[in-house]
């Protein structure tokens, strides 16, 4: 009897799946059991080929062999992981294995690592798909006893090599023609363009904004204060002074009369569940995290820990089919800080509402919701402790019954001008008991009114007024993006469009990107220096805002990238052709390149040095990289970069901020924002002094050195001079 062949995606989950099908000899790139053989991928091993594989003119960049349109996309090996892709067609070749089963991750890139390996690799025989939700043993060996036929996945596949080819043409042909039009380094992308489109024009809005000067008026009575609003239209503020000054001097020295008490029962019901896009959001608003940072953690809880169920989803619902291992999962979870509420849910049925069980809401995958997976918190780094800790309450609070309170607003008449002021008193806590002693994580709405403690009021009740003040204030511009609102830009799109018909279709559609996608989007406009973080802010680059001038106005316009995605999702369920979307995709591609080319406009480096690349001899250019500033030589074929400084984990004695690392050789010095400076030899010496004191450990160096060596590649300096330090044990 012939083997089944089982190919993962990552070596760590092919030892997994190996352990539990009996796979215990070692062979090359692969586990032997009896009846099965698994092997992986490391991550894709074969790739579309580079333009110059379709002829000796793209290899070198002309705008006038523009646009590359080949009728077939030809596949390649990648050279870095050749060995590995060997290794897997030798397997596929060989005759006793009759049956391959598809066990990458179970999402449309999953597909697409497994398909071209086949593809390449020329296999013909049947293919089944292992489509699970979670790594837990109890899932994979449930996967394997529910093997799906691979027929049910080719339209997944054919979608993910329609986004890989569209990328592709697009993406390519883009970035030859403004590069060799404005001979600069730039690119240009069906998903990545419209994102900076986004961030620059917000930082537009922002230069051109003009405050306006507005006041309100606040009354102060015994025991809490009110705010005039206008009686016509609800409004708090007044953008003419005079009037305001009039109004305060008309009401000053009369009582006031308690003109309307209102009490309402108000529900607020649980947030949904997480999807990865909303988890990254709320991941960058509390910790700072990226939207890369938290993919990664992600990815180590499902696999490595397997401690939550797939990641990569846009779901926020559950299927029905879930609902019965709740109950396990809450007892699972049931320790540490989450004992109590989790333990609150299970004393009570579970019963299922709309609100978040819906098959039809559930594309490839559910929510991210904690499986029924032991876990131990301290086996988790500080990071993944965050992250879990999200997920967990989430989950919990989605299981918990309603917030309820009683709202009341009293409304206080003083010379028939009204003045508002709101209360409330929680009736029932709720599903928001989970979030107690720190804000829920949905939370961030700003109330201009703020809610008191209200006395005990009777209708018509004549009130003293103790105090009437103006209070002056100005508009304020739009905010910079952050990760977590740059996020929801990409998955609303919508919300900048004009057009009614068009704005509505956009918010049927998975926006910019996918989930899976949109992290490394951001992070791949980060390292192409088109846009920088300042704290949890991100300000485009006049690189950044100098590109978006230049590419045509449809490819900055998320419209047709929006639509594009939803093609993508339709032919994934076979309900569009692929052949006509790659049509669309490689005309669009020949339009953009003819705009690129006819085009006016100029491009200038303004962040160019004087010094030279000692490669090539052009100017180099000097820009923020995400660990600290660095020199880039401007010729894209060159490539050569040079660390200028980097930001370290060395806390400044006076701030204790971290401090910034540059200069060369002996001239090494740490800089500090708040203007402190220290040459590294004494840092150096500062520290062994403390060492020797005792307060500087040599656990806490090997810590501060390992940090270093992760956060900083550029420069090394402080890690090698730490390690060198002779500290006591």
């Amino acid at each position: 009897m012939g083997k089944s062949l089982v190919l993962t995606e990552k070596p760590s989950v092919g030892r997994d799946i190996a352990k539990l099908l009996g796979c215990n000899q070692k062979g090359n790139g692969c586990f032997i059991g009896a009846k099965y053989i698994v092997t992986w991928a490391l991550g894709h091993l074969v790739t579309l080929a580079d333009p110059e594989a379709y002829g000796d003119q793209y290899k070198t960049w002309r705008l006038e062999d523009l646009p590359m349109l080949p009728k077939e996309m030809e596949l390649v090996v990648i050279k870095e992981t050749s060995k590995q892709y060997a290794a897997v067609k030798q397997l596929l070749r060989q005759p006793d294995v009759d049956e391959l089963i598809i066990a990458t991750d179970a999402g449309r890139e999953g597909e697409l690592v497994a398909r071209w390996i086949i593809r390449k690799a020329g296999w013909k025989k049947p293919i089944k798909r292992l489509w699970i939700s979670s790594q837990t043993d109890k899932a994979i060996r449930e996967g394997f006893s529910n093997l799906k036929p691979g027929k049910a996945y080719e339209s997944l596949y054919a979608a993910a090599e329609c986004r890989a080819q569209a990328d592709w043409y697009v993406g390519l042909n883009v970035t030859r023609a403004l590069t060799c039009k404005y001979n600069a380094q730039l690119s240009a992308g069906r998903v990545q363009t419209p994102t900076l489109a986004l961030v620059v024009e917000r930082e537009k809005e922002i230069q051109n904004f003009v405050p306006k000067g507005y006041w309100t008026i606040n009354a102060r009575v015994k025991g809490f204060s009110l705010s005039w609003q206008d009686k016509s239209n609800g409004q708090s503020r007044i953008f003419d002074q005079k009037k305001a000054e009039q109004l305060v001097q008309k009401l000053r020295g009369h009582k006031g009369l308690v003109a309307e008490i209102k009490k309402e029962a108000k529900k607020e019901q649980p947030p949904q569940a997480y999807d990865l896009t909303e988890l990254q959001r709320d991941a960058n608003r509390k910790y700072g995290f990226s939207a890369k940072q938290t993919s990664s953690i992600m990815q180590q809880l499902y696999e490595h820990h397997k401690l939550v169920t797939y990641p990569r989803t846009d779901s926020r619902y559950l299927s029905e089919d879930i609902v019965p291992t709740l109950p396990e999962r809450l007892k699972t979870i049931a320790v540490g800080p989450y004992a109590e509420s989790a333990r609150r849910v299970l004393r009570k049925p579970i019963t299922p509402t709309k609100r978040w069980v819906d098959n039809s809401k559930v594309t490839d995958h559910h929510a991210i919701i904690p499986t029924e997976q032991t876990v131990f918190l301290n086996k988790l780094s500080p990071e993944e402790v965050k992250i879990y800790d999200l997920i967990v309450r989430r989950f919990i609070a989605v299981l918990s019954p309603a917030f309820e309170y009683e709202q009341t607003t009293v409304k206080v008449e003083i010379q028939g001008e009204y003045f508002i002021a709101k209360g409330k008193i929680v009736k029932q806590k709720g599903w928001r008991s989970v979030y107690e002693g720190r804000d829920a994580a949905d939370e961030e709405a700003d109330h201009e009114e703020q809610e008191q403690n209200l006395p005990d009021l009777q209708p018509k009740q004549s009130i003293e007024v103790l105090d009437l003040k103006l209070l002056p204030g100005k508009t304020k511009p739009p905010k910079r993006y952050t990760e977590a609102t740059l996020l929801s830009a990409m998955e609303h799109p919508g919300q900048r469009v004009d057009d009614e018909a068009l704005r509505e279709t956009l918010e049927k559609t998975s926006g910019l990107g996918t989930p899976a996608t949109r992290a490394d989007i951001i992070e791949k406009l980060f390292s192409s220096f088109y846009m920088e973080r300042n704290g949890k802010e991100i300000i485009p680059t006049s690189k950044g805002i100098q590109l978006i001038g230049l590419v045509p106005s449809e490819l900055k316009s998320p419209e047709l990238t929006a639509k594009w995605e939803q093609q993508l999702s339709e032919i994934s369920k076979g309900r569009e052709d692929r052949q006509h979307f790659i049509q669309g995709i490689r005309s669009y591609a020949t339009q953009l390149v003819s705009e690129v080319a006819g085009s006016g406009r100029t491009y200038r480096h303004d962040n160019m040095t004087r010094a030279k690349c000692p490669e090539c001899g052009k100017f180099l250019l000097q820009v923020k990289g995400k660990r600290g500033e660095m020199l880039v030589c401007q010729d894209r074929e060159c490539g050569y970069r040079q660390g200028l400084s980097v930001q370290s984990n060395a806390r400044c004695p006076r701030c204790h901020k971290k401090m910034k690392l540059q200069g060369e050789g002996e001239q090494k010095i740490f800089t500090c924002a708040c203007g402190y400076r220290e040459k590294l030899s004494a840092f150096t010496k500062r520290k062994e002094q403390e060492g020797s004191k005792g307060s500087y450990n040599k656990r806490e160096v090997n810590h501060y050195l390992q940090k270093q060596q992760k956060d900083a590649p550029l420069n090394t300096a402080l890690a090698d001079a730490l390690a060198k330090l002779n500290l006591p044990k």
